[in-house]
């Protein structure tokens, strides 16, 4: 795992063609702003568990 330290409007790019920029932020919460091709699926980590566990009926 990377760790990075990035203050208000400063970015981070991966792969050349995302972009990760910190919005705003304070000791419990952080908004970040992505820009990334459409092609490419961005989701929070809760959502994509649910996404990817099999559900038994």
């Amino acid at each position: 795992m990377l760790i990075l330290t990035r203050k208000q409007n400063e970015s981070v790019i991966i792969d050349g063609d995302i972009k990760i920029t910190v919005l705003s932020g304070n000791h419990s919460q952080v908004k970040l702003g992505i820009e990334a091709p459409e092609d490419v699926g961005i989701w929070r980590d809760e959502i994509y568990e649910q996404i990817e566990t099999p559900h038994s009926d």
